[in-house]
C-alpha cells in the first residue's frame, strides 16, 4: 500500500497541512498549538479504526471541555478529508447536531496501550441511515448523502496513511421495525463481509454494539429481533464482537445516549476489542 505522506508544521498563527503535494490551512491557531500531531511516516505506526452506523455512533451527547481536548497520539480524517487532532463531535453528518460519540474514548484506551503509535479514527456514520443504504448506491435522503459510497471514497483516501485494524459499527434502531426487522441479520453479516473485502482485510475485527436498553422506552418484539441478529454475529462471523450497553443511560429523548455513556461505551467497545484479539 502506497505510503501518503502528510506533513505537519506551525507558520506563524496557522498549522499547515502538506497533502499530495498542496498546502491548505487547518485548525484555528488556538487549537493548533495545543496539540500538534504528525502523522507517522511508517503506516505500521499508525492504527486506524473506522467507525460507522448510524447516529449512536456519530454521537449525540453534550460537548464538555474534556471532549475537546486533543491527544498527543489521536488523530480523526476530518470533512476535508486531512488528518488533525482528535475532538468531539467526531462527526459531521448532521452540523449542529452532532456530538459526544464513542470513539475518541475507544481510541485514547487504545493509545494507552500502545505508546509506540499514533491512533487514526476514520469517521463515516450517517445519523438516521438503516442498514439498507450501507450498499453500493444506498442513498440517505435524510442528509441527502450515500453512506456506503461516500465512506468508501473517504477510506480509500485515509488507509494509505496507515495500517486498518478496526471496524467500529453501532446502528440498528432504524431497522426496529416490523418490516425490517426480519432480514437484518442476513444484511449485518453481508455488510461485515463487503466491508472486510472492499479494505482488503478478511480478518479486520469487527465490533457491534447493542441498542440502547431505556426504561422509559422498552423495547419491541422487532428490537429484539435485530438485539438478536447483534448479539448473534460473534457466532455467525469469525473476528467479531458485540459490545453490551447494559446501564448506559439516554438523553431526554430517549434514542440517543447521553455523552457520559457515550463515553463509557467507548471503554467497553474497546475492552471487547481487546477480549478479541486473546480469541
Amino acid at each position: 500500500m502506497r505510503t501518503q505522506t502528510l506533513l505537519t508544521f506551525g507558520l506563524g498563527c496557522c498549522w499547515l497541512l502538506v497533502t499530495a503535494g498542496s498546502i491548505v490551512a487547518d485548525e484555528p491557531a488556538a487549537e493548533a498549538a495545543a496539540a500538534e500531531v504528525a502523522v507517522p511516516k511508517d503506516p505500521q505506526q499508525f492504527h486506524l479504526f473506522l467507525l460507522v452506523g448510524q447516529s449512536n455512533m456519530a454521537g449525540r451527547g453534550k460537548v464538555a471541555d474534556q471532549d475537546t481536548q486533543p491527544h498527543p497520539q489521536v488523530l480523526m480524517f476530518n470533512k476535508a478529508n486531512q488528518w488533525v487532532p482528535a475532538k468531539d463531535p467526531l462527526h459531521f453528518d448532521k452540523p449542529g447536531i452532532a456530538g459526544v460519540g464513542l470513539g475518541k474514548t475507544f481510541a485514547i484506551d487504545y493509545a494507552a496501550d500502545h505508546p509506540g503509535v499514533t491512533v487514526g479514527l476514520i469517521p463515516c456514520a450517517v445519523g438516521g441511515s438503516s442498514i439498507t443504504v450501507w450498499k453500493p448506491g444506498g442513498f440517505h435522503k435524510q442528509t441527502k448523502t450515500h453512506p456506503w459510497d461516500d465512506c468508501q471514497a473517504r477510506t480509500k483516501l485515509a488507509l494509505p496513511a496507515g495500517t486498518l485494524k478496526g471496524i467500529l459499527w453501532h446502528q440498528g434502531e432504524s431497522d426496529s421495525g416490523t418490516s425490517s426487522a426480519p432480514g437484518y441479520q442476513e444484511k449485518l453479516i453481508d455488510l461485515v463481509a463487503r466491508f472486510r473485502a472492499d479494505v482488503g482485510a478478511p480478518e479486520v475485527p469487527f465490533l457491534v454494539g447493542q441498542l440502547g436498553q431505556f426504561a422509559d422506552r422498552p423495547w419491541s418484539d422487532s428490537k429484539r429481533m435485530v438485539d438478536a441478529a447483534h448479539r448473534s454475529l460473534p457466532e455467525n462471523v469469525p473476528h467479531t464482537a458485540f459490545v453490551p450497553s447494559d446501564g448506559l443511560t439516554p438523553k431526554s429523548d430517549n434514542v440517543h445516549f447521553d455523552a457520559a455513556s457515550m463515553r463509557e461505551f467507548g471503554h467497553r467497545y474497546y475492552k471487547a476489542y481487546l477480549e478479541l484479539q486473546t480469541r
